[in-house]
């Protein structure tokens, strides 16, 4: 809640602030000026950027690999642009550090090892377990390996079921 009071009611006291100070140093129309050419350049950079972020996504698909990074890096460059078109130094800042290929990929890597996927397994008898796959960037293991499992905690119920089971067939 706290941090949602500052994003929403001091970020913009602050940004007002800095854009009152701009302006008396360099001249109003000056900021405005500054304002609009951020706000056009983040722009720019962002499609730019979001459309290489789309087809490396596309790429890792067609492979089979679950473009987690890539999926990470567009989330971040639609809060960049946000960021960018919003008016204000503080904003512009954020918004190109999340939107430069440099500082993009570390933070997107940083995003990614504090999520974790939360699975609910559903077991053979009706129970439910859950547990936590912690997501390590975007390496996945290739290796499948298939195999047969019999049941050794409970027997079946039926003797004949039991007795079939054992038949090679």
């Amino acid at each position: 809640m706290f941090k949602l009071f500052l994003l929403f009611a001091i970020l913009p006291i602050v940004e007002i602030a800095i854009l009152i100070n701009v302006g008396e140093q360099i001249g109003g129309w000056y900021t405005v000026a500054i304002v609009i050419l951020t706000a056009f350049a983040g722009a720019h950079l962002v499609r730019q950027q979001g459309i290489s972020t789309l087809m490396q996504a596309q790429q890792k698909m067609q492979v089979g690999t679950m473009p987690g990074q890539e999926m990470a890096e567009g989330l971040l460059l639609v809060i960049a642009g946000v960021l960018l078109v919003t008016p204000g130094f503080i904003t512009d800042g954020i918004g190109f550090l999340l939107s430069l290929p440099m500082t993009r990929p570390l933070i997107a890597k940083g995003l990614l090892k504090h999520l974790s996927l939360k699975v609910v397994n559903q077991s053979f008898d009706g129970n439910f377990t859950s547990y936590h796959q912690q997501s390590h960037s975007t390496e996945q293991s290739e290796d499948i390996i298939e195999g047969e499992f019999e049941r050794k905690d409970k027997p079946p119920e039926n003797p004949a079921l039991k007795d079939d089971l054992r038949k090679p067939k």
